[in-house]
């Protein structure tokens, strides 16, 4: 853990895969400098398969025909080495600002946890014994974060970044908060949480079994 990212590290496109089947992955960097494998190849085929940012870097390839093949397969970033350790930092985490502060209006998912349906697209969350529960625009970034990694332990720096917003900054002590009311409007007892955990000195995971399907509408 560095800089408070978790980096893996992999040799091939065969552990890169293995990373995204087993792992939370939340960005990737491509070298395209991979020797047997094209880099350019794994760019194409990660961006048909997934909304992560991609960021390429190079030590040889650097003219403008390269950067636009890259930018124009899907990546997110283009930087030529060598480079700082500031910059690359810096150019990370405004990838990954942009890609929580997108729009999700065509994400057509469900998720489905328990007794709760949650519509990415429409955004509201029905409980069949309570009705619709209204979330705030925080409380339904961090909701999501959750579903999509469940029973995995999210860090408080990945759910800082998970639960912003555009024009509205979440703070290291307000994750405590943020969590405490999305318990109060999930939970039996919020006190006693069944859903989201707390891992000590870890962040927090979700708790429960979720199904995910594309497409459709809930009905309140």
């Amino acid at each position: 853990m560095m800089h408070a990212l978790k980096v893996t590290a992999v040799n091939d496109s065969k552990q890169f895969n293995h990373v995204l089947s087993h792992e939370p992955v939340d960005l990737v960097v491509v070298d395209l400098n991979l020797g047997r494998e094209d880099g350019l190849a794994i760019v194409r085929k990660l961006a048909t398969k997934s909304d992560l940012p991609i960021i390429v870097i190079s030590g040889d390839r650097l003219d403008e025909a390269e950067k636009v093949v890259a930018l124009e397969l899907g990546a997110t970033d283009f930087i030529p080495k060598p480079f700082g350790l500031r910059e690359f930092l810096a150019r990370i985490r405004v990838a990954l600002r942009q890609r929580i502060s997108s729009p999700r209006t065509k994400d057509h998912r469900s998720f489905r946890f328990g007794a709760w349906k949650l519509s990415v697209k429409q955004r509201r969350l029905i409980c069949a014994e309570r009705g619709e529960v209204k979330l705030t625009a925080c409380e339904f970034n961090l909701l999501i974060a959750f579903l999509e990694n469940p029973r995995s332990v999210l860090s408080r720096e990945r759910l800082l970044l998970a639960s912003r917003v555009r024009g509205e900054e979440v703070y290291d002590r307000s994750i405590d908060v943020l969590i405490l009311r999305l318990r109060r409007k999930l939970e039996a007892d919020a006190a006693n949480p069944r859903l989201v955990k707390t891992s000590r000195g870890a962040g927090y995971f979700f708790n429960a079994d979720v199904d995910v399907s594309y497409g459709g509408t809930l009905a309140a």
